[in-house]
Order: structure tokens, then sequence, then C-alpha cells
């Protein structure tokens, strides 16, 4: 028996669209909470009857559990009504929050960015690998018509703009969506196909990593041009390399370039965070569930060898890098070693030098000195030191003597001896502290060497 408006009590409205109002309700059964969409088709033209037809049609056939669930529809003839009852996501959609984060000014979880990735894709595999040959293309995938459950799953919805390809090779021609997520062929006005859902996916999964869409302009024709530049900041440095490079490969501005849904659902991360599509066919015995998790496992086993190896690679790196800095250590401490012998040997060659013509010098004559008052010692002398000798008759020579006042004469000679070594002592200490200065650089320059190291 079709159900009525009577089975159902409405709660209160949701939010209302150009295409009808949304509210939530309840069945009164069972109590359960469901969303039926008011359309009123009365005014309506043949083509927005068309799209509603196809609505329709599209979510009763679409069964998935990342793909919001149809119940029923209800026909009011009177008000000329269509009523689409759905299921209720208590998640909201990821536009909202979106917004939420915006405006506490915190980041997405990557765990949580990779999960909608492969729960959208799992979605649109569905969509654009129907049986029968038919694919659906969604047309309007953003982030308001990604809606979350209780348990932050995604829900697919809002095929109001979806479209069937009969074949693989049709194209698409009419201009919709919502423009800063259209692909650069729908900006062209040219045909498009299933890849341009896989441009709006990698906007949308940019959107939850930056917070904003990659191409953002004032105008439509500013946003045109730079959507078919196809040029976007990287998303934020907190996010994996590998994120970024899912989202470059999808924004391609060449389809061709573009990934299909079925190398995006093989991706590492949709295998290992997608839920299994047929949840009963391990009990059916088809051996699905057996053969994902073959898939699964020798995709990891993949990544672990390529990161083994990159990890080989890098030790042989390191490796051939300690040898080198061994190999400059030792070289340096040679020179050191060699820097040090050649200062000792000067500095034995300059004590040498010093101590050979210390004593190796010829004996001369003492050099008469100027006193204080700037006369020879011997001026100061008493006059009997410098008395001559008396030449004896019988000797050829003369001979030399010494009066009582000799002594005196002697300690003046020793006193002038004296002051001549006390002259060479401080020659001396002078050579001394030239050697220690020497000695010094020589050690600043070692420690120099040894900083170096």
């Amino acid at each position: 028996m079709p159900s009525t408006l009577d089975d159902y009590e409405v709660l209160y409205s949701i939010g209302s669209g150009s295409y009808g109002t949304c509210k939530k309700i309840k069945r009164k059964k069972d109590g359960k909470v469901l969303v039926w969409k008011q359309l009123d088709y009365g005014c309506m033209s043949e083509a927005e009857k068309q799209l509603l037809v196809s609505e329709v049609n599209l979510l009763r056939e679409l069964k998935h559990q990342n793909i919001v669930r149809y119940y029923d529809r209800i026909i009011d003839r009177v008000r000329t009504s269509l009523y689409i009852i759905m299921e209720y996501c208590q998640g909201g959609d990821l536009s909202s929050l979106i917004q939420r984060a915006k405006k506490e000014k915190q980041r997405l979880e990557a765990a949580f960015v990779w999960k909608i990735f492969a729960q959208v894709v799992s979605a649109l595999k569905i969509c654009h690998r129907r049986t029968g040959g038919q694919a659906v293309l969604h047309r309007d995938l953003k982030p308001a018509n990604v809606f979350l459950d209780a348990n932050k799953n995604v829900k697919l919805g809002d095929f109001g703009l979806a479209r069937v390809l009969h074949h693989e090779t049709s194209f698409a021609k009419t201009f919709v969506g919502t423009p800063y997520y259209m692909s650069p062929e729908q900006m062209n006005y040219s045909q498009y196909n299933e890849k341009s859902d896989i441009w709006s996916l990698g906007c949308l999964i940019y959107e939850l990593c930056a917070l904003h869409p990659p191409f953002t302009a004032n105008n439509q024709k500013d946003l045109a041009i730079k959507i078919r530049a196809g040029k976007f900041a990287r998303i934020p440095a907190i996010y994996p390399d590998e994120l970024q490079e899912v989202i470059v490969r999808m924004l391609q501005v060449e389809e061709d370039r573009r990934p299909s849904i079925e190398i995006l659902a093989k991706h590492p991360q949709v295998l290992l965070l997608s839920s299994p599509e047929k949840p009963h066919s391990k009990l059916s015995g088809s051996g699905d569930s057996v053969d994902e998790k073959s898939t699964k496992l020798k995709e990891w086993e993949d990544r672990l060898a390529r990161k083994e190896e990159d990890i080989k690679r890098k030790e042989r790196q390191l490796l051939t890098k300690e040898q080198d800095i061994e190999s400059r250590l030792k070289q340096l401490e040679l020179r050191e070693k060699t820097f040090e012998e050649k200062v000792k040997k000067r500095e034995q060659r300059i004590l040498s030098k010093d101590v050979t013509s210390k004593y190796t010098q010829p004996k001369r004559s003492p050099t008469i000195q100027p006193t204080s008052t700037g006369s020879p010692f011997y001026e100061i002398l008493p006059p009997s030191c410098m008395t001559k000798a008396r030449k004896d008759e019988m000797s050829p020579k003369k001979k030399v003597h010494f009066d009582e006042n000799g002594k005196l004469c002697r300690q003046a000679y020793s006193n002038y001896k004296h002051s001549e070594l006390k002259a060479r002592l401080q020659r001396a200490k002078s050579r001394a502290l030239e050697l220690r200065s020497v000695e010094k650089e020589a050690t600043t320059k070692s420690h120099q060497i040894l900083g170096m190291r």
C-alpha cells in the first residue's frame, strides 16, 4: 500500500533551495527519523520535470552505503508537489563542516580527508560503472552535496543535475553545476564525460585541506581563465605529499591525463579505508572478500618493498658520506701533524742557531762602553791605574806594573764585564719572548685546524 503524507510527522524545516524545500520528518509507525524533499512540479518546465524524474529513478536504483538512501515518494496532485523521502544525515554536509573549521581556524585531520576521499570514490564508482554500461554523471559534486551520517561516513546526495550516459563514449554538452567545481571542458562549453566528476572531486578534496576552493575569482570570466590554466597553490604543509599528488592528478587540465574512477579505487588509501561494497559476499561464498583482502595485501607488500628499497638507497648514501668525512678527517690530521713537525723543527733550528752563535763567537777585546756620563769607563779610573810602566833598560819590551790601587782597576773591569753579561742576558730574554710568540701562533693555527674538523 503506497504511503501518504499522514504517515509522517513534520519535525522542522532543514533548508530550501531553487528546486524545493527539505524538512526533517518522523515515520509514525516506527518513529524512524527521515527527510523529505518537497518539489513543486506545477511550475516546472518539461526539462525540469525530466530532471526530477531522473533524480527519483536514480535514487531508487543507486543502492550503496555511501549514497543517500531512497525510501519512498509521494505525489500530491492537488498541490502539484512531489515528496521524495530519503534517509536523514545527522552529520550535516561538508560545506557546513568547512565553514565551521574556517571559523574556528582549525584544519581537518589528514585521516578524515583520506576517509572522505575513499568513500566518495566508492560512491562514484557505483555511478560511473553501473551494470548495463550506463554511466551516471553527478555533475554537481561539491561540499554542499556530500552529507555525513552520525558516524561521519559519506552520503553522496542531490542527484538533481545527474545525467545518464548510455555508452562509454557518450559525452554530455549542457552547462550545469557550480562554477567553482566545474571542469575546464565545462568552462569551454565542450563535451565532457565522467572525468568531469573526477575534476570536481579534486576540487572538493583540495577544499577540505585548504578550506577554500583551488580556483577563486570575483567573476565567472576570471574564474574560467584560472580553471583553464589549471594552476593552484599546494595544500598546507601539514598534509602529506601523497595527498597532494592525488589532487594534482585529478586536477589535470587535459581530461585524458586524469585518472579514471577504477584507478582511484585502487589507491592504497582507498583500499585500506573503503568498506566492502558487498558486505554479505563472504557468506554467499563468492570469494570477493578474500580477493579484496589479497589485493590490499599485495598493494601493501609493494609499498613496503618500495619503502625498503628507498631506505637501503638512503643508507648507502649515508655510508658514502661517512666514508668521505672520515677521509677528510684523516687528511686534516695528517696536515696537522705535518704542521706541528714543521713548527718543532723551526723552533729547534732557531734555538740551535742562537746557542751556536753564543758559544762560537770569536773572543774579542772588550769594547770600551761609555758610562752614564758619556765618557769611557777608563776616564773614571784613578790616575794610578793609568801610569805607564817604566822602561827597563836591559829589556827591549815594556813591562806593566800595578801599584797598590791595581785592585780598583780590576774591579772596574769586572763591573764592565758584568754590564755586558746583563745586556746579553736581556737579548736572550727578548729572543725567548719571540720564540714564545712563534709557539703561540703555531698553537693557534693548530686549534683552527682542529676547529675545521
